[in-house]
């Protein structure tokens, strides 16, 4: 029976043991057996060479410098360099934490400092989202919390790889990141956004990323705040917070995270200046003092074998409680291995010989660490001298790589966490009328990308708008259906709200009781806690270009919605709230690289436009590129005119002139025969009664529009209306007057019944001679062929082409711009001028159409009048690439757009009414030498030309107004400037395209 009882409590002693070795309290020995090195490298033999040569050559005092990393600036005066320098001379510290600055300014003295320094110093900074945390001029990453509402983390392992090539560019070595902290508690004043979430696989699985993301490209990552700042509600640089969790909870949560980034070979760790009763009951003791947190639980229950750092020691946290240098020793006694912005180096020192001599600490144990330290050097390259190259250093920095991983990082975390009745993405653009009001802080990015996909108003007030301010307000939006509201002015701190008044949300809940409002938040999440459920909210997390550029996208569905609020703002929004949103397919915009454009080879483009400015080719102008969906390229140039009284925009309206032909007329023209209502093998006559028994009558529609029909080129109307250079009376008048209402320009209006003049003028033309011992007409490009086309859409839809455009086209697209007659819809100088017009109208043309025929036809004609930006165009022309549909809406069938924009005759290049390529090879005509033979499009005389190519899904506009002050100023077409820029833009696309395979050639 003894026997019996004893083999029980044996096995009961070998399963309790069991499970001690399967939790925290490993043993020592056990440590042992597992132990993993994440400072060790490959070549490790080497290592421990240049380890004991720099060891060995150097003084236990002068080693006792390592344990050192104070703090340096780049803004600051000379004095503080010398401070610096004489630091790294005489107590030959291990290593600088760089703060604010400039890259070149910090380069430099980087440089400097490891040219005085025996031994290499470790070059750190705390950039959580990188470089730009510290230094001007330099792109930034999104903050934590909006990475937490990535679904994935491919994309954080990038953004730690590029932050890593930034970290390197500057000779830097250690980044004190990722935030590992569980943000438990909304009213962290210090932690917050600057957290993954609120859930601790979350943050374990954002932060893992991050960390090798660093880590496998040579920047040595660094977990912090152990054991966890995430429940605090004071901030630890001011006093000492306290954790009033369970060592268990702590361990349970905020240590979760540490643990599997040990697992995954971490190589440092920051402590933090926390007090937690229940693991260090004494009195004020933060956590980077207590020798159970630094040295039991990290070092030898969680098995840490890299380097443990202080968090700062000029904290309050720490500092309040005692003076520099003492703190510094006891941080070293608690067992940490580096000394975080030390404030008093040699008294620190002194202290810590004294303590060895008093027996507190051995010599073998500081070395151990000192030894650890140069590991970590050889590890980070610095057994090698690399100076840094500071030639075009925040050019090589801002590489297009990082500019396109913030966008993509940035729209993977927009997320939309309500959407009633599914109205996000926004559809049916002519049904709803749109205003937007930004609230705090400046939304004009945010305000400017809504303008780019409908007609909007804008309207703006201040944070806790008084009651006053507010009732107008509301008053002025009353005839708006759809309301865009971005929240502007949040902070990042929960006092007072984060800066959000109660007023405001109280205002926004009001106004979405009969309106369609969406609210996007340009800050924390958090800062939403007090907002009432809203049928339509979206979280952008920050404030910046990048994310009010976005959030019209995802509005408007010119890209998908993913993300997933990563901490629970309310009652309501929880954390995991939000998901996919699949968008529409609008145009969307990037920069070159995203759609494999080379940014530096399209910069010649700037070249080519300023050259054209400088020899007045042209005084201004606008270039637009669109591929695969996406603008890339969107610029202005010069000005208006000459006397440079305007700077283009992107936003000018330009005279299209005969792009007109295609983006007007001949769009209403396949609108029709999409849908079966006219058939191109048919006469005109049949259609149009008025030209029976004409000429006209029998001309067949495809050969009218490839322009075969034998029409003339040019009837130049103007001329039956002018004498000896002066108006005739019976056809103008300066002032309008019964009978005379048809605006010809500013103060010139045309008799009522002209247009009816010119038609008829038109249909009694003589036609030319079919070419000889033939029946077809040859190739004449001819004005006369939209004359025809104009009447035939105009008498089946029994509406003025204009009219008929906007209803069925250009308002359900949301090109509130494109119109004839643009002095009826907006202001004059939104317009670029024309031609000073001596021949004819006798003043300077702006907002009226420069075509003399087009303007006595009322300024609506088939071959001229329409009015644009380069926007506009893009949008028409990707609904063209898309086979005839935009935002998930057909407008005209693939067949049609399929026909029309095809070559289709042996005669000429062109289509039914679109332009192509000349069909020898090398030749472009119009378009770029570089075109493929499918590219379809059209030019204007005015100055302008638009291209779309189908094979490589590419956009090409061109705007500009060459025929200012005079339309005899024919260099623009002599020099082949839009062409050129076409080919510009097809070797921007060949170079990329280079680049990627000899990447991928590399890699394989």
């Amino acid at each position: 029976m003894r026997i019996k009882v004893w083999g029980i409590l044996l096995g009961l002693v070998v399963i309790f043991q069991s499970d001690v070795l399967m939790g925290w309290e490993k043993s020592n020995l056990d440590s042992k057996l597992d132990e993993k090195d994440p400072l060790s490298t490959e070549n490790l033999g080497r290592q421990m060479e240049w380890v004991d040569s720099v060891f060995e050559n150097n003084s236990f005092e002068e080693r006792l410098g390592q344990l050192f990393m104070v703090a340096a600036y780049s803004n600051k005066d000379e004095k503080h360099v010398e401070e610096i320098a004489k630091l790294i001379t005489e107590q030959n510290i291990g290593g600088l934490i760089f703060f604010q600055g400039g890259p070149v300014r910090q380069a430099n003295l980087t440089n400097y400092y490891q040219s005085i320094s025996k031994m290499p110093l470790f070059i750190a900074m705390d950039a959580e989202w990188g470089v730009n945390m510290r230094l001007d001029s330099i792109l930034g990453f999104p903050k934590a919390m909006t990475l937490g509402a990535l679904p994935d983390e491919d994309l954080i392992y990038e953004m730690g790889k590029e932050i890593a090539f930034q970290f390197k560019s500057l000779g830097m070595h250690i980044n004190f990141a990722p935030v590992v902290d569980v943000n438990s508690n909304p009213n962290n004043p210090v932690i917050g956004y600057r957290a993954f979430g609120e859930e601790k696989h979350l943050v374990t699985r954002k932060s893992l990323a991050y960390m090798k993301g660093l880590q496998d490209n040579g920047v040595m990552a660094n977990a912090k705040h152990f054991p966890g700042h995430g429940d605090t509600e004071t901030d630890s640089h001011y006093t000492l917070p306290v954790i009033k969790h369970s060592e268990t909870r702590i361990k349970d949560i905020d240590l979760y995270p540490y643990r599997e980034l040990i697992e995954n070979d971490l190589m440092s760790v920051m402590v933090a200046h926390l007090h937690v009763p229940s693991m260090d009951s004494e009195s004020n003791k933060a956590t980077t003092l207590s020798k159970y947190v630094v040295t039991d639980l990290l070092k030898k229950q969680m098995n840490f074998n890299g380097l443990v750092f202080t968090d700062a020691l000029n904290m309050k946290g720490v500092s309040k409680y005692m003076k520099p240098g003492e703190v510094d020793l006891y941080a070293l006694l608690a067992g940490n291995d580096v000394l975080l912005y030390s404030q008093n180096v040699p008294k620190a020192k002194a202290l810590i010989l004294q303590a060895i001599d008093e027996g507190k600490i051995s010599q073998e144990e500081v070395d151990e660490k000192i030894r650890r330290i140069l590991k970590a050097k050889f590890w980070a390259g610095l057994d090698q001298n690399h100076s840094i190259d500071t030639y075009k250093l925040a050019e090589k920095i801002n590489r297009p790589e990082a500019a396109l991983l913030v966008e993509k990082l940035y729209e993977r975390s927009i997320t939309v966490t309500s959407n009633k009745d599914n109205l996000l993405p926004l559809r049916h653009l002519d049904m709803q009328n749109f205003a937007s009001l930004t609230i705090g802080g400046n939304g004009t990015e945010f305000q400017k990308k809504l303008d780019k996909y409908a007609r909007f108003d804008h309207f703006r007030i201040e944070n806790g708008a008084v009651e006053d301010s507010l009732n107008g307000l509301a008053e002025k939006l009353q005839p708006y259906q759809t309301v865009i509201v971005g929240m502007m002015g949040i902070t990042n701190t929960p006092k007072r709200n984060f800066g959000v008044s109660m007023s405001d949300f109280d205002f926004i809940k009001k106004l979405s009781r009969d309106k369609n409002v969406i609210l996007v938040v340009f800050g924390s999440a958090y800062s939403i806690k007090s907002l009432p459920e809203m049928p339509h909210n979206i979280v952008a997390f920050e404030n910046n270009a990048v994310t009010q550029k976005m959030a019209p996208e995802i509005i408007f569905g010119a890209r998908n919605a993913h993300g997933l609020l990563p901490v629970s703002a309310n009652l309501t929004l929880r954390q995991g709230t939000g998901g996919y949103m699949e968008g529409l397919g609008r145009l969307s915009y990037s920069i070159p690289e995203s759609q494999g454009l080379d940014s530096k080879r399209l910069a010649k483009i700037d070249t080519i436009m300023a050259k054209s400015i400088a020899k007045q080719a042209i005084p201004g102008g606008v270039v637009l590129v669109a591929k695969n969906g996406q603008v890339v390229f969107e610029k202005a140039y010069g000005y208006y005119d000459y006397k440079k009284t305007r700077p283009v925009s992107t936003e000018t309206v330009y005279d299209l002139a005969s792009i007109t032909k295609i983006l007007a007329t001949t769009q209403a023209v396949m609108f029709l025969e999409s849908r079966g209502m006219i058939d191109m093998d048919k006469p005109i006559g049949r259609y149009i009664p008025g030209l029976r028994n004409t000429n006209k009558e029998h001309l067949i529609l495809k050969d009218i529009l490839a322009h075969e029909a034998g029409l003339v080129a040019f009837i130049p109307h103007y001329n039956k209306t002018v004498e000896a250079g002066q108006w005739k009376p019976e056809y103008y008048r300066a002032a309008a007057e019964q009978g005379y209402t048809l605006p010809v320009s500013n103060e010139m209006f045309a008799m009522n019944s002209l247009r009816d003049s010119i038609w008829t003028w038109t249909v009694k033309s003589e036609l030319r001679k079919p070419e000889a011992n033939r029946k077809k007409y040859s190739y004449v490009y001819s004005d006369l062929t939209m004359y025809l086309m104009q009447a035939l859409v105009e008498e089946l839809t029994n509406q003025p082409l204009d009219e008929f455009l906007e209803q069925n086209l250009y308002n359900p697209l949301g090109l509130y711009s494109m119109t004839f007659n643009p002095v009826n819809k907006y202001p004059i100088d939104f317009v670029a001028p024309t031609e000073e017009d001596v021949a004819f109208r006798k003043r300077q043309i702006q907002g009226y159409v420069h075509d003399p025929g087009a303007a006595m036809y009322g300024g609506v004609a088939g071959h001229a009048g329409l009015f644009g930006k380069a926007n506009d165009l893009a949008v028409l022309m990707q609904m063209m690439l898309n086979g005839g549909k935009y935002a998930d809406v057909e407008f005209i069938n693939e067949e049609t757009v399929t026909e029309f924009t095809k070559r289709q005759s042996t005669q000429s290049r062109r289509g039914w009414g679109w332009d192509k390529p000349e069909p020898e090879k090398g030749k472009g005509g119009s378009a770029g030498n570089m075109a493929p033979k499918s590219t379809f499009g059209h030019t204007g005389f005015t100055g302008t030309c638009v291209w779309a190519d189908p094979e490589n899904d590419l956009i090409y506009v061109f705007l500009s107004n060459r025929v200012h002050p005079y339309a005899e100023n024919n260099l623009l077409l002599k020099d082949g400037v839009r062409q050129e820029i076409h080919d510009v833009i097809y070797k921007a696309m060949e170079i990329q395209s280079k680049r990627e395979n000899l990447v991928m050639v590399k890699e394989q």
